[in-house]
């Protein structure tokens, strides 16, 4: 029992030992101390109950020191409590203070609060750099489509980093005036003859302003020649005319049809008449034979008299069917 009791004691004082070092790093104070850095003992182990960590805390201070900088502990450790990246921005601080720009602590922060790199901005602001645009198709005058591609070359305004627009914004304005310089050109050759008007008249419109950078300058990298947009869009409103005057004239025609069938039945309803009221004759003959209107020799003469009318009309070969028609009627009164 006391075999195991002792091994009992020995592995809580282990335990105890890693406890106490964990929230008492010893080795962390003292490599501060020899490295300059004021640093309290209690102060780690305040930062490890906070649980910020003290490596951390106590490497940036190293950094910052050995580099001639002030930064004190208390603000490495809420600059972290607040979610930045301490080391970026110690990184930093240090280029700045050696590029000569003036950046402040709470400019970095504020910086790498806001979501930017700020390591990279101060790169960025010592040495410009170059963004590639995407092709930009624009038309001329002449209606001609030319595509071009321009080379920005930027340098990080470290005042506007905070609020500024970034890279997206610098390509949409400058391909915005690619689009207006090529677009005001009377012609597409003014443009492939002199393409740094492009540059000159996009560098006058400030494209920068409101923007997390500076924009330097900017060079065209090639001016491709596209499609005839021009005759393009005429030959589409040619074929949209086409299809309207042929829309103008089925319409029409189909008018006409229904004119011509509308005709056609009125031709047939008075036929329809015609025949109704010939139909309507042997009765009145009847009629005027039995009430003594009409008598027998009156009925012959008009017979003949018929008869010498269609002989006429079949002399002067018009008449056949009225012919046809009258013998038919006759042969009724019969």
């Amino acid at each position: 029992m006391e075999g195991i009791s002792l091994i009992v004691i020995i592995i809580a004082i282990i335990i105890g030992v890693f406890i106490f070092l964990y929230f008492v790093p010893i080795n962390l104070w003292i490599t501060a101390i020899f490295s300059g850095v004021k640093v309290g003992l209690f102060e780690l182990v305040f930062m490890r109950i906070r649980k910020v960590p003290p490596r951390i805390v106590v490497d940036s201070m190293i950094t910052a020191t050995k580099a001639g900088l002030e930064v004190t502990t208390s603000e490495i450790e809420t600059h972290y409590l607040a979610g930045g990246n301490v080391p970026s921005v110690i990184r930093a601080l240090i280029s700045a203070d050696k590029a000569n720009i003036n950046l402040t602590f709470k400019q970095a922060t504020a910086i790498d609060l806001a979501g930017r790199d700020v390591f990279e901005a101060v790169q960025i602001s010592v040495n410009p750099k170059v963004i590639n645009t995407p092709s930009v198709a624009a038309v001329a005058a002449d209606g001609i489509q030319l595509v071009a591609k321009a080379r920005v070359t930027v340098r990080a305004n470290i005042q506007q980093l905070v609020g500024g627009a970034g890279e997206e914004t610098i390509l949409a304005r400058v391909g915005e005036g690619i689009v207006t310089s090529i677009g005001s050109a009377k012609s597409h050759k003014d443009v492939l003859e002199n393409p740094d008007k492009i540059s000159k008249l996009v560098l006058q419109r400030g494209l920068d302003a409101g923007t997390a950078f500076e924009i330097l300058s900017i060079d065209i990298a090639d001016v491709d020649v596209g499609t005839n947009i021009g005759a393009k869009l005429q030959i589409d409103q040619a074929n949209a005319d086409l299809k309207v005057a042929e829309a103008k004239a089925e319409e029409r025609r189909a008018m006409a049809v229904a004119v011509e069938q509308e005709m056609k039945a009125k031709s047939q309803e008075a036929r329809a008449k015609v025949i109704e009221a010939e139909a309507e004759v042997p009765k009145a003959l009847a009629e005027a034979f039995r009430s003594g209107k009409l008598g027998v020799m009156d009925y012959y003469k008009m017979q003949n008299i018929q008869a010498d009318t269609d002989m006429r009309d079949a002399i002067s070969g018009g008449g056949q069917d009225r012919g046809k028609g009258k013998g038919s009627l006759s042969r009724d009164g019969k």
